[in-house]
């Protein structure tokens, strides 16, 4: 069995460049972030009312997947089951699942997630949590919520972490064995080693907890194309910064590395009714244009209401960044880093001889860039095609004060519009010699 997956899916994963990212699960009801039930110090019993009354009857994975196709994603990776224990899928080794709710009996919502990711070409990704807030043998951390509950610390003294590890193993077998081809693997999170605030042992969890190098061949055993990240606590197929943006391409003891950013709408992963911080379109297409320049992808997350639907405010956001992408797809699409630096406030991609140019903020009248001069025999704006003029400085010609002066000898000059094209951000196509 290889170490690594094949060649085939590290370039697929490559050539997506942008895909959807979804938390849902049980913390869509309280509406109050993702890790309510750690930010509240919730019990399992102030826990159980989203379980009693979990009833998504608007819940139609296929608009979830026509919308991420139409916003230029291609690939779609679902919260199977996040931190607080709950399950999207029948699990057999769990009562915690969708299937046990008064709603939700017989039904399977990652069967229906993978099967209309399929009928609209997407690839599929699971995320699974290393973490389980309502697991009877998951320790009492510093990352669980009774972590200053004293009577409930003392409770659960004999808990077994290897017990726990089993029924995490178990669960990946199922996904991995139940749904045909699945692309992506990302399990989250360790954090070994980490300790509260005021010094006491944390307990934190990682490699040795979770058994991470006898689980990862589990899954390179039962899909070998895979693609797995890097949270188990070893190292994974791709690394994944999460609510930044790198200063450039990621590496991994000075080795690049395949990585995809993964961010939020409005910085919180499940659905938060009243927070208001919401990504403007534009931030968003900038953060796509500046992963795939450094060689990266963007998983864009949305989080789903309790009745499963996408808010309206999410809707309109992929909307308007599915407009973008249909004009600009080809400077992003199976692109990657350019062998020019970008002048500043721009970044570059390139495809073969096709360099694009994109503007994060409109020039007055021309753009400048360095070492193109005699390497760019066309060029035009992509949303429209319309052809942009090209100026060569010549330090030789006598420099008037409403002439091109004060560049340098190799610069490439371009003449644009002065009003700004239409759209999120402006891409000029290079069509090198």
């Amino acid at each position: 069995m290889p170490d690594g997956p094949p060649a085939a899916s590290i370039e697929r994963f490559r050539d997506w460049r942008f895909g959807l990212f979804v938390h849902w699960g049980l913390y869509a009801l309280p509406a109050r972030h993702e890790w309510v039930k750690n930010r509240e110090r919730l019990t399992d019993e102030d826990y159980q009312p989203y379980f009693d009354h979990f009833e998504p009857d608007l819940y139609d994975p296929r608009k979830w997947a026509r919308a991420a196709r139409e916003a230029g994603m291609r690939y779609a990776v679902l919260t199977t089951k996040h931190h607080e224990g709950f399950c999207l899928w029948d699990s057999a080794v769990s009562d915690y699942t969708v299937a046990h709710t008064a709603w939700g009996a017989g039904k399977d919502l990652v069967q229906q997630f993978v099967e209309a990711c399929r009928e609209e070409g997407l690839g599929v990704g699971f995320y699974h949590s290393l973490i389980d807030w309502h697991h009877p043998e998951f320790p009492i951390d510093l990352m669980h919520p009774q972590r200053d509950d004293e009577e409930a610390i003392a409770k659960a003294a004999g808990r077994d972490v290897q017990v726990y590890a089993d029924y995490l193993h178990a669960q990946t077998r199922e996904l991995l064995t139940n749904y045909g081809q699945i692309d992506l693997m990302w399990f989250d999170f360790s954090y070994p080693g980490r300790n509260h605030e005021d010094g006491r042992d944390g307990h934190g969890k990682g490699r040795d907890d979770w058994r991470s190098a006898e689980l990862m061949a589990l899954v390179r055993e039962l899909q070998p194309g895979i693609l797995i990240n890097d949270r188990l606590d070893i190292p994974g197929d791709f690394v994944t910064p999460e609510q930044y943006q790198p200063d450039g391409p990621m590496t991994r003891n000075g080795v690049p590395v395949l990585w995809e950013a993964c961010q939020t709408l409005n910085g919180s992963w499940g659905y938060d009714r009243d927070n208001l911080d919401w990504k403007t379109p534009e931030t968003l297409v900038k953060m796509l244009v500046d992963s795939v320049s450094k060689d990266g992808n963007l998983l864009l997350n949305v989080g789903p209401t309790g009745r499963g639907e996408f808010d309206p405010r999410a809707l309109a956001t992929l909307a308007s960044i599915g407009e973008w992408t249909r004009l600009h797809e080809r400077s992003f699409r199976g692109a990657g880093p350019a062998e020019f630096k970008a002048p500043t406030d721009t970044r570059y991609t390139q495809v073969g001889n096709r360099l694009y140019l994109h503007l994060f903020s409109w020039p007055m009248g021309h753009v400048h860039l360095p070492g193109l001069a005699g390497k760019v025999k066309y060029a035009q704006l992509l949303n429209d095609a319309s052809e942009v003029k090209l100026l060569v400085h010549d330090s030789s010609a006598e420099a008037h004060n409403t002439s091109m002066g004060a560049a340098a000898d190799g610069v490439l000059t371009l003449k644009l519009p002065i009003q700004k094209p239409n759209t999120l951000v402006p891409v000029i196509e290079l069509f090198l010699s």
